[in-house]
């Protein structure tokens, strides 16, 4: 056992944690829910965390796999989840989709709400939501959350549904105006958004996504989760540089059923970004989708390794590069990344990137900050951000590296204040 086998096991159910405040969201029999804020005065940055459902351990999880896929699971199919990283993962029972939609509205509302007044504004102020998601309740989701937690129906609304990396790619997207996204609609959401209220995030239902899945790898892996930040553009976060990239998943070593519109295939791109309304915006990412109608299939984690390793290191890798250029065009030769913020997908994963990076000669912390939550897909990177946010300082250079499913990849480096 190595030692964050053994650092993981210490780790209790994040319903427990001293900072999280708790409610029940009253839909079925109840269904705890629990946020935790983050601020730092110094930077101006903050916003909320949290997760909702049953907190499932490793030792009580085989129990409601069973319950899941109907048989026991058999020893050979059992992950070892305290090595990749994991603890605990939230799960809510089945319910009608009426009801799904209802749990996901007020959780996601009562986050956006929470993170703008973490950082102290008024929601009727913020200027701009972008979330992403695996799989939304609804095609108008980001619309029902802001009009029930008080955000202007003016407000810009970006949906992303690029896997794990939709959070990522939502904050690359409202720094980065040349992105392809960006130049390809009549309104470019980083000019649009640059200097205003802003809030980005990840929104998991996880629980909710699988429960049409048959596959044991991704019973183990993920649960619920989501977090919000709210930044300025160009004042609180200043973009210095990044780059997107997509990959199909030809092999399929990551199924996930789009349960987005799409308008299919596309010769140069695998996106299809729509401007739906004056105000909605929506990114989604084409998937290999399964072929039984199932949610998703996954391969183990040697699978996840050959899909997300190799190629997310290229993209580190030539982020890193132009970093270096971009820091002597700026004459700032010795600056360095503080931290990077990787996706949580698991251990395993991030500690291999970290090693084939150093073998290219880039050394930069990788921390593991997410135990209690499972693989929460695009809420990931928030909430590593806002764990990690306590001991960022201003000026400070930080790479935020984002992969999902698709497969896709955002990563971009970015300096905390002006």
């Amino acid at each position: 056992m190595d030692q964050i086998t053994h650092a993981v096991e210490k780790i209790a159910s994040f319903f427990d944690r001293p900072g999280v405040e708790m409610e029940t969201i009253k839909v079925g029999k109840g269904i705890p829910f629990g946020i935790e804020r983050v601020f730092s005065p110094l930077l101006k940055i903050g916003g909320v965390y949290g997760t909702w459902g049953e907190s499932f351990d490793n030792n009580r999880l085989p129990s409601l796999l069973e319950e899941r896929l109907g048989r026991p699971l058999a020893p050979e199919q059992r992950l070892s989840l305290a090595d990749l990283g994991f603890t605990n993962r939230h799960h809510i029972a089945k319910l009608s989709p009426q009801d799904d939609i209802a749990v996901e509205v007020q959780i996601g509302a009562r986050l956006l709400k929470e993170a703008a007044r973490v950082c102290g504004w008024d929601p009727s102020e913020v200027e701009g939501v972008l979330i992403g998601m695996s799989a939304p309740t609804s095609d108008d989701y980001i619309a029902q959350i802001c009009r029930v937690a008080g955000i202007p129906d003016s407000a810009l609304k970006v949906a992303i549904h690029k896997a794990c990396d939709s959070s990522v790619a939502g904050l690359h997207l409202a720094l980065n105006p040349d992105m392809p996204e960006n130049k390809s609609l009549k309104l470019n959401i980083a000019k649009t958004l640059y200097g205003k209220k802003v809030l980005v995030g990840g929104i998991e239902g996880l629980s909710r996504f699988i429960g049409t899945s048959h596959d044991p790898n991704a019973l183990q892996m993920f649960g619920n989760g989501a977090g919000v930040i709210g930044v300025i553009p160009g004042v609180t976060m200043k973009f210095l540089v990044g780059k997107t990239f997509e990959n199909y998943d030809t092999d399929g070593f990551l199924q996930v059923q789009m349960y987005y519109p799409h308008a299919g295939a596309k010769a140069d791109t695998m996106l299809d970004v729509v401007q739906t309304d004056e105000h909605s915006i929506r990114v989604a990412g084409m998937m290999h989708e399964p072929a039984d109608g199932s949610s998703v299939i996954m391969a183990g984690p040697m699978g996840m390794v050959k899909l997300f390793v190799r190629t997310g290191v290229q993209v580190v890798d030539d982020v890193y590069k132009a970093y270096q250029a971009k820091l002597a065009e700026l004459g700032m030769q010795g600056k360095s990344i503080s931290v990077a913020i990787v996706h949580h997908a698991n251990y395993k994963i991030n500690k291999l990137k970290e090693k084939h990076l150093q073998n290219e000669g880039i050394v930069m912390a990788m921390p593991w900050l997410l135990s209690e939550f499972g693989n929460i897909s695009a809420a990931s990177n928030m909430i590593a951000f806002l764990r990690q946010l306590p001991s960022m300082k201003l000026g400070d250079h930080i790479l935020i590296d984002g992969f999902g499913a698709g497969t896709y990849y955002d990563t971009l480096a970015v300096q905390l204040g002006a």
